[in-house]
């Protein structure tokens, strides 16, 4: 494995910001990456997937390690189910149109997607009802400091709302190298309760949507709404949705009765983030060449030459003023290095 170095990031993260990697090797094998991890022991390093959940605001003074094990195949089925394996390096989006091309459900609410296979359970992705765990089985991981691999189950994961255990506890001390989901054959359970993907459903006369047109559906909706990294550098949702105590929303809510919510539990609502930036004034918002996306107010943008510091400096700004505004704290839900 040749490893190169002083090189350009900006084609590896979404934003494309230009960071630059103090040395750089891509490993397309888990035997690659043992090799690669045991043979550079003291160097400090850094794992890079599919670059679509950072922002990049420093070059990276260490070792960057591109993860690109590709392939997926199925290893077990019966009549009603199949489990798939994927490679931690598979593109997402490619990865669910491939099961549902197979006619496997599951994945289908979480098309489009940016980043790759082996970075879904770290956030425990999702969108539209539905999140990796509801059909992560589970993943194969590699010990960065003595090159031991672990299987993680389900429950091993502590999976909650864009958090896992790889956020947390075990944050920095793996690296995931392959995927299995468990997915339906037949009886799909189609998930069409969230009324964009209905909308989306009753504009093309879809009565008895298939895996296909609910996919299709999210698709439209998220072109709608997101910008294409490929064309206006992003990370799609930059903030998570703040979820608050009951007692707490109430009192909010008397001072801002048109703020919208969600319930998720007895105890506890979800606030959409995306309602609090628009209503501060920040959608559509353009500061040089970082900027809030004009249609979806949770993406922030890189108009083209923005630096990572740039980016965060707005969303400081976006944070600060909707404290206190609201006095609502929201979180960022991508990482920035």
């Amino acid at each position: 494995m040749e490893i190169q170095h002083n090189i350009s990031l900006k084609k590896y993260n979404t934003f494309g910001i230009e960071a630059k990697a103090k040395q750089f090797a891509a490993v397309h094998s888990a035997d690659d990456l043992k090799v690669i991890l045991e043979e550079n022991k003291a160097q400090k390093k850094f794992i890079l997937g599919g670059g679509s959940n950072m922002l990049l605001t420093k070059d990276i003074d260490a070792l960057v390690i591109h993860i690109d094990l590709k392939g997926k195949k199925i290893i077990e089925e019966n009549d009603e189910f199949v489990w798939v394996e994927s490679q931690a390096g598979e593109n997402w989006h490619e990865f669910v149109l491939w099961t549902i091309n197979q006619n496997f459900g599951g994945l289908e609410n979480m098309s489009l997607i940016p980043g790759n296979v082996g970075t879904t359970p770290v956030q425990n992705i999702g969108a539209y009802g539905t999140e990796i765990k509801d059909t992560f089985v589970s993943c194969e991981a590699m010990t960065i400091e003595n090159q031991e691999t672990k299987t993680f189950i389900k429950e091993d994961c502590n999976f909650g709302y864009r958090e896992s255990v790889f956020k947390n506890e075990a944050k920095n001390q793996y690296v995931i190298t392959s995927v299995v989901f468990k997915l339906t054959k037949c009886n799909h359970k189609i998930n069409i309760s969230y009324g964009d993907i209905t909308a989306e459903l009753t504009k093309n006369d879809i009565i008895n949507p298939t895996l296909k047109d609910v996919s299709n559906a999210v698709i439209a909706i998220r072109q709608s709404k997101l910008p294409d990294p490929k064309e206006l550098g992003n990370s799609g949702s930059f903030f998570k949705n703040p979820i608050l105590l009951k007692s707490d929303f109430e009192k909010i809510h008397q001072q801002f009765p048109e703020m919208k919510y969600f319930d998720i539990s007895d105890t506890e609502v979800k606030v959409p983030a995306g309602w609090l930036i628009e209503q501060a004034g920040f959608k559509g918002k353009r500061f040089g060449d970082a900027g809030i996306h004009k249609n979806q107010a949770l993406v922030l943008v890189n108009y083209g030459n923005a630096t990572g510091q740039e980016i965060l400096n707005v969303s400081k700004n976006i944070q600060e003023t909707i404290f206190k505004t609201f006095g609502i704290h929201i979180e960022a839900e991508v990482n920035v290095i």
